[in-house]
């Protein structure tokens, strides 16, 4: 039950101390009109910021949650996507994605990840890309701090203190910024977007004589691989790839 009041909840993590004066009683008409069942307004007021250049995971956990009224497939799972970009481990935004994802008719089959991948992948799913960043930010600092009382300290056990707690935080700013550069380098190699198109097929080679594979449908988040003219090479989350022409997918990078 929990599970499905949480659409009627649209203030849920919004920084308001972030946002302009005028951005905050935009947002504040958008909830209401929300509230008031009013979505395609809702929806019109959090893009109005969106285009003013405020960004945040509430904001598409919003935006989100009124397209799932308006029963628009392949928006509310685009911004839910975005808004796990930002806060992956949310449990509303997890929660309220899982019930948008199950409006898209392709139910696609996740390949099994080995115990490590599955590891790699909690441990940087912990934070998104800029607070990793963040956390090292803070880790230098703390680091910088040990150190310089290290130094400065003359009693023996004092001493030894801060020397531990400094090579402790070096070792957790080490392994902190090699999750920032991994995840840097994946979000820059791997292009993930989501089909807008109704419905589609997927060939095997990219022209129009080639065998149909399968069929997707809107909503559906494909791995972008290639492109040659009008022809786009893709990859589901089973593994299988292939070729559509003319498929409106949009990117799920940060522009």
């Amino acid at each position: 039950m929990r599970k499905l009041v949480l659409f009627s909840v649209v203030v849920l993590l919004f920084q308001t101390s972030v946002l302009g004066q005028e951005n905050k009683t935009v947002f504040e008409n958008a909830n209401t009109a929300y509230n008031a069942g009013q979505f395609e307004q809702a929806v019109m007021l959090y893009k109005e910021i969106l285009e003013s250049g405020q960004h945040s995971a509430a904001l598409y956990f919003n935006l989100a949650n009124a397209y799932y009224r308006l029963n628009q497939v392949a928006e509310s799972i685009f911004y839910f996507e975005k808004a796990k970009q930002l806060n992956p481990t949310d449990e509303d935004i997890i929660i309220n994605g899982a019930f948008a994802q199950n409006m898209a008719i392709d139910a696609i089959e996740v390949l099994p990840k080995s115990q490590i991948t599955q590891w790699e992948e909690k441990a940087m799913g912990l934070f998104s890309q800029e607070g990793w960043a963040y956390f090292a930010v803070f880790l230098a600092w703390m680091l910088a701090l040990f150190w310089a009382l290290y130094l400065k300290n003359r009693i023996p056990l004092l001493k030894r203190s801060f020397f531990v707690a400094a090579l402790t935080v070096a070792l957790l700013f080490l392994g902190t910024l090699s999750i920032a550069v991994v995840k840097f380098s994946r979000n820059n190699e791997l292009n993930y977007g989501i089909l807008f198109n109704k419905k589609i097929e997927v060939s095997a080679e990219p022209n129009s004589r080639s065998e149909a594979l399968f069929l997707l449908h809107e909503g559906t988040k494909v791995e972008l691989l290639d492109q040659l003219q009008e022809w786009q090479k893709i990859r589901i989350a089973n593994g299988s790839e292939g070729w559509i022409k003319e498929g409106t997918i949009r990117s799920l990078k940060n522009n």
